[in-house]
């Protein structure tokens, strides 16, 4: 299966778990800071709603890529409903849109974590597909993930994904845990790091 196919599989999972949400909760907060649940599902939703343009326009007023990123979530949050969310989510699966400098591997990883912040709040969990997780976990280690895992975050670290029975990364201090948890981490979640063992947990999360 190509990255391609992990991402619409994926994107489908996820609208599918959203349907369960109950309507009061769409705006409790989500593990993605200041972001509530509504406003990361039309994040997901930006690489068909959003142009470019738009984008780039929202970073140059808000002088930084996470502030023009959050700009365009809100908009976004406020034009779409929840339902409109879960649908852009079914309709747009088989987008091959990628952000400029980056593979298909950004959009996997963004749809596996996100996914994963939206739901943990409640209670909840979407499966996802080990090959999926795998390639998210290669690439996060690679020190190629830019603004997902800085290379200064994975330096020197190991990660061992206990469900997959793999190892990423050359590192020698090592981080172990369930590989959805080790993508949180990875990505800046310090609410994975409480499921994670080995030396190199205090590493990472001092470098959050």
């Amino acid at each position: 299966m190509d990255t391609f196919s992990l991402i619409a599989a994926e994107r489908l999972h996820l609208a599918d778990a959203l349907d369960q949400i109950r309507p009061d909760d769409w705006e409790l907060p989500s593990q993605c800071t200041g972001w509530s649940i509504h406003v990361v599902a039309a994040h997901l939703n930006a690489p068909w709603s959003a142009s470019l343009p738009t984008v780039l326009l929202a970073v140059a007023r808000a002088h930084s890529l996470d502030g023009g990123f959050d700009r365009v979530a809100r908009n976004l949050a406020a034009s779409l409903d929840p339902a409109a969310c879960i649908a852009g989510l079914r309709t747009h699966a088989g987008s091959r849109f990628t952000p400029p400098g980056s593979g298909p591997e950004a959009p996997l990883t963004d749809v596996i974590v996100h996914g994963d912040d939206m739901l943990q709040p409640l209670g909840r969990a979407v499966p996802v597909d080990p090959e999926a997780l795998a390639v998210a976990l290669d690439w996060l280690t690679s020190g190629r993930a830019k603004a997902f895992a800085p290379k200064g975050r994975v330096a020197g670290l190991a990660v061992d994904a206990t469900d997959l029975d793999l190892r990423f990364g050359t590192g020698s201090s090592i981080v172990s845990g369930p590989a959805a948890a080790l993508c949180a981490a990875l990505c800046g979640r310090h609410q994975a790091i409480s499921q994670l063992s080995g030396d190199g947990v205090a590493v990472l999360a001092s470098r959050f």
